[in-house]
């Protein structure tokens, strides 16, 4: 395993000793509150699991502003987006030191963290744009992210924070949901070092399998974290219990035991493309993975990216030595009815695009939700059948 990022140990914000988190709990009671966005809440989430190592709270204006133009605090530490808590009025809590900070994704509004205040500060109009442009590459409101970064408000509460609770990811995905210093433990258990990382929002078909498996063979690794998000998405996103369900299945039935970690974590999705690639290999590092596959698109949505883009910026805007995992820099992949297997597409140049088979994402939908089952090439059955009763019980 390597080093977190940014520090030689990790330093996960949540509070660990019950008694003392009990009493922040009751404390948080009694502070001047407010009510959070759920992407301040998600940082906190990733905060207090170590995934966001080595920050110790939310960015104030000044560091946000330069990493989301150059990726570097005013300090100088790497971090490839603005990690903040936004909301619209802060008067509530203008004068105050310390506050609690509410969920809006728990039923009740419990705090999720406690925060020191160092700064209030509201953002101009200009510098909204400017980090709106740098994180996302367009200020087109209809690109998820952007108008997800610009719906939370343009006051930004910064501050270190102790965090109460991991949100509902704990409670509504308790066999997936893992920090990263119990994804690090549960590594060092299995006497892990080499670790391939894979990410995905989406259910895992062949061509994804065989990704990671290739991944694992060309490294010579000890094991593959696959790591989902389990936090908001676009509409129309296959929801986080039916991607675990489908994914589990794959990997019970394809994948030889002991090689794979099934995890999720707690973020809403950027959809930043680049950027957000640059972020998931952060908090990879901070897992203890060697190595995250990067694939075409990663990250992305729409076609605000070209397709290479997620890995190019490793080489063109990642400063030499500021992380030390490696991306393991992945081709589109499909399956080849000329070799009867998934293969990356860059290996193949007598391939014409008739010898693979392709389905496009809307072509999937349209099959599942009229019962029709996936190609074999494309799709494990069985994956194939969670996916289709997922879709089949929308139309009911």
């Amino acid at each position: 395993m390597i080093k977190p990022h940014g520090s030689d140990q990790l330093n996960p914000l949540y509070v660990m000793d019950g008694a003392r988190r009990a009493a922040l709990q009751k404390e948080a009671e009694s502070l001047p509150s407010i009510l959070g966005s759920s992407a301040a809440a998600a940082n906190a989430v990733m905060m207090g699991g170590g995934y966001f190592n080595p920050l110790t709270g939310y960015m104030k204006k000044a560091d946000a502003l330069s990493v989301a133009e150059k990726m570097t605090t005013t300090a100088g530490l790497f971090f490839p987006v603005p990690i903040l808590c936004m909301v619209e009025d802060a008067s509530a809590v203008k004068d105050a030191k310390r506050i609690a900070l509410k969920d809006p994704n728990v039923e009740g509004n419990p705090a999720i963290a406690i925060i020191d205040v160092e700064e209030i500060a509201e953002y101009t109009d200009d510098e909204m744009k400017m980090m709106t442009e740098q994180i996302f590459r367009t200020l087109d409101e209809n690109h998820p992210g952007v108008q997800a970064f610009n719906s939370v408000g343009k006051v930004g509460i910064a501050g270190s924070i102790q965090v109460l609770n991991y949100s509902y990811f704990e409670t509504d995905f308790p066999e997936t949901f893992r920090t990263a210093y119990q994804i690090r433990e549960e590594m060092a258990k299995l006497g892990w070092e080499k670790v391939v990382a894979f990410q995905t929002r989406n259910p895992m078909h062949r061509a994804h399998e065989e990704l990671c498996r290739m991944a694992y063979e060309q490294l010579n690794a000890d094991g593959i974290l696959i790591h989902m998000l389990l936090g908001k998405l676009k509409k129309g996103d296959i929801p986080a219990d039916v991607r675990d369900a489908s994914i589990r299945k794959m990997v019970e039935l394809y994948f030889e035991p002991n090689t794979v970690m099934i995890t999720g974590y707690g973020f809403d999705m950027l959809y930043a493309g680049p950027r957000e690639a640059v972020l998931h290999a952060v908090f990879r590092q901070n897992t203890g993975c060697t190595h995250l596959i990067v694939g075409r698109d990663h990250a992305g949505v729409g076609d605000y990216y070209g397709g290479f883009d997620a890995q190019t910026i490793f080489h063109e805007e990642v400063p030499e030595g500021a992380l030390l995992i490696k991306i393991f820099e992945a081709d589109h992949t499909a399956y080849s009815k000329k070799l009867n297997k998934v293969v990356m597409m860059r290996d193949h140049p007598d391939h014409t695009k008739e010898d693979y088979v392709f389905l496009s994402g809307t072509k999937v939908r349209e099959m599942l939700s009229r019962g029709e089952s996936l190609p074999v090439e494309f799709s494990r059955p069985e994956v194939a059948k969670i996916l289709m009763d997922y879709y089949m019980s929308l139309n009911n």
